[in-house]
């Protein structure tokens, strides 16, 4: 996988929008490896090949991109499709709850979920279909698409650094490492919520 990767971003001129495009496209579907793309990016990065800067840059702007999409999907949608699912009193708590977490703690639930895998998704979709303020949203969206693209830039930069002529083994590390945080991150959200 990791030469497949290295093959994608360098063999075109237009690396950078390949970066943005698929953590844009993560944003709709978790299956696309857009930390991955970023993390091998960065590596090369290290290597000369791409600018670091620019790699961040379009981490940043497909991430923000990505999330708004993602959003604004919800929002078409609207809560019929989501009422529907949950109905009955177990549901209708559920949703309650939902919409209390992302009113009281709409900023850090949005930030935080941008590391958990599939988690951006599921709360950007969430967060237009209730109808959170989209200022509010957009806020918490571009500090998330901030705080990422740095960290994922960064490891993958760092981890090429290192290991400067065996690039699979940076990207693997920075791999094990983001797979790491993110797990870790949600073991603790499912400890406070337990």
């Amino acid at each position: 996988m990791g030469d497949q990767l290295i093959d994608l971003v360098t063999a075109s001129a237009w690396a950078y929008a390949i970066v943005l495009g698929f953590v844009a496209l993560d944003a709709l579907i978790p299956l696309v490896p857009g930390e991955a793309v970023v993390i091998t990016a960065a590596v090369l990065a290290a290597d000369g090949e791409l600018s670091v800067v620019l790699v961040g840059a379009a981490a940043l702007v497909g991430s923000f991109i990505g999330d708004n999409t993602a959003y604004r999907v919800g929002a078409g949608v609207g809560d019929r499709p989501v009422r529907r699912l949950l109905r009955g009193d177990r549901g209708r708590r559920m949703l309650g709850w939902a919409t209390r977490q992302l009113e009281v703690r709409g900023a850090a639930v949005i930030v935080t979920a941008r590391f958990v895998p599939g988690g951006r998704t599921a709360t950007n979709l969430t967060a237009g279909t209730l109808a959170l303020p989209w200022r509010r949203f957009v806020t918490a969206a571009g500090i998330a698409a901030l705080l990422w693209s740095v960290y994922v830039t960064g490891l993958g930069y760092v981890g090429g650094t290192t290991f400067r002529d065996e690039e699979w083994k940076a990207i693997a590390l920075s791999l094990a490492v983001a797979l790491l945080v993110a797990s870790t991150g949600e073991l603790v959200r499912r400890l406070r919520t337990a």
